[in-house]
């Protein structure tokens, strides 16, 4: 019978995996008498750009003359691009960020980076997930380290959500973990198949880590239906992008806006490993974002929940300075990140734009370490102890 549980189990698939992730603490969100969060409860949407985001070509240095001598037929022409200033245009795409720029709803941060970049996508996301130093490799990120933070002893629960299959580094703690899955609905049938029951009524006593599975997937099935409830409290009315970033963003506004008090959203979007023939591909992909982000601010800003919200981009490194053979870039260094909301204390182009007079291997060099960013947003937005999650101090900034 343990054999054929073990089998069973397994074959339950990714909706079996995700019922790993699930905080302790979420089941108690099903008691009565747990009050909502009323709107002001501040929340964090994090986009995740994999595979490496050409920064240069999406904050464009367009009276830079090295730019377009390294990047004779990739650079994006001054009259194409977005104005921001006199020195710096947006990418053309980006029309609808373009307008939230302009309206006073985004920041963006240049130079981001950390010190000894790594240019392996698997490592330098681990870096980005974990908030560690290169030289340090971490076992849990620093969103699961919030959750540790604050879901220990804390009267009211706390929640990391992912919309994707799997869990990233980012949302495991060393105690607590976040959820993924892709579709609220699709989750809690699933959590509700035949197979799961069964597998409840069958497990009674047996050897200790099987009753631990056992156990965590009874957690999961009644999380998984207060998560689809509150799914539908809210109907919204705007009009969201059929693309996948499209579908993630709309399943986020319905969560924010059924107050479920959710903290933290994580989503991803790409391929931008841009090697060959980048841009068409650049350009499909910001257009996704561009679609999916503008609905969602307007989503935002018409149920008065703009101002709670902040949503930050990132990705694990940007593209070398010079474009390659192929009409593309490879794997470089520095960054630049967006920071949308109505909460930003300042907006705009927040620093100085990066020097292509003083490039290191071809590379841009880092002016800003991207944990000061995540130590802000802790510390500033999210009310938590930055320095024990993120393990050292790091100086705030001053964007929110």
């Amino acid at each position: 019978m343990l054999i054929l549980n073990r089998r069973r189990f397994l074959q339950a698939g990714s909706l079996a995996s995700a019922s790993l992730f699930i905080p302790k603490f979420l089941k108690a969100l099903e008691n009565p008498a747990h009050v909502m969060v009323p709107p002001g409860n501040k929340v964090l949407v994090i986009i995740q750009l994999s595979g490496g985001n050409d920064g240069l070509n999406t904050v464009i240095p367009y009276r830079n003359d090295i730019y377009y001598q390294l990047r004779p037929s990739l650079g994006i022409q001054r009259e194409k691009a977005l104005s921001l200033t006199d020195e710096t245009g947006l990418h053309p795409a980006l029309v609808g960020m373009k307008a939230l720029y302009d309206d006073g709803g985004m920041g963006i941060l240049q130079n981001v980076g950390y010190p000894n970049p790594d240019r392996s996508h698997f490592r330098s996301m681990d870096i980005w997930q974990s908030a560690s130093d290169a030289a340090d490799y971490w076992g849990n990120g620093w969103v699961g380290r919030y959750l540790d933070a604050q879901c220990k002893d804390c009267d009211k629960p706390v929640q990391a959500l992912e919309i994707d299959d799997t869990l990233s580094l980012a949302m495991k703690g060393e105690f607590q973990k976040g959820l993924a899955f892709n579709d609220p609905a699709r989750l809690s049938a699933g959590m509700n198949a035949g197979l799961y029951n069964d597998l409840m009524r069958q497990h009674h006593d047996e050897e200790t880590n099987v009753d631990y599975l056992y156990k965590t997937l009874g957690a999961t099935l009644s999380s998984a239906n207060y998560i689809q409830k509150q799914f539908k409290t809210y109907d919204t009315k705007e009009t969201y992008p059929s693309t996948q970033l499209g579908k993630s963003l709309r399943t986020i506004s319905k969560l924010i806006m059924s107050d479920i008090s959710t903290k933290v959203y994580y989503v991803s979007h790409g391929s931008f490993d841009t090697h060959v023939n980048q841009q068409a591909q650049q350009q499909n992909l910001f257009k996704q974002l561009d679609d999916a982000v503008t609905v969602f601010a307007r989503d935002l800003k018409n149920n008065n929940r703009f101002q709670d919200v902040v949503v930050m981009t990132f990705s694990e490194f940007g593209r070398r300075v010079a474009q390659n053979a192929s009409n593309g870039t490879d794997h470089g260094t520095a960054n630049s990140m967006f920071l949308i909301g109505g909460g930003l204390k300042q907006q705009g182009l927040l620093n100085e734009g990066p020097d292509l007079t003083n490039l290191k291997d071809g590379d841009l060099q880092y002016k800003v370490d991207f944990k000061r960013v995540y130590a802000t947003l802790l510390n500033k937005w999210l009310a938590a102890d930055d320095k024990t999650i993120l393990k050292q101090h790091y100086d705030y900034l001053s964007f929110i």
